[in-house]
């Protein structure tokens, strides 16, 4: 499984915003295979998390055609800086309150 995060500064958000964000998530989910995503802001910074099964699919949802606009909108118009990792799991643990220990 993999990870992408993607860290930015935010500058002006619109409802344009908004509404490619909507789009780009189900987008990923339902034709590129997305398996979760998170998102959070905090002030001016904007942290979010997707899981991928493989890295093959990761680089076909980056080559969206409406990704790629997205992208574009982000670079010209809605964020002052960004970062994003694209990382292997290679271990996960859990804990669920409920689960009963034996």
């Amino acid at each position: 499984m993999y990870a992408v995060i993607f860290r930015a500064t935010v500058g002006a958000l619109d409802d344009e915003y908004f509404e490619a964000i909507e789009r780009m998530k189900a987008l990923a989910f339902e034709e590129y295979g997305c398996l979760e995503f998170y998102a959070l802001m905090d002030g001016d910074r904007r942290v979010a998390i997707s899981y991928w099964n493989s890295e093959d699919d990761i680089k076909n949802w980056k080559q969206n055609s409406e990704h790629l606009n997205a992208q574009a909108s982000g670079r010209k118009k809605w964020y002052e800086s960004y970062t994003v990792q694209v990382v292997k799991i290679h271990r996960e643990y859990s804990h669920n309150s409920e689960q009963v220990n034996p």
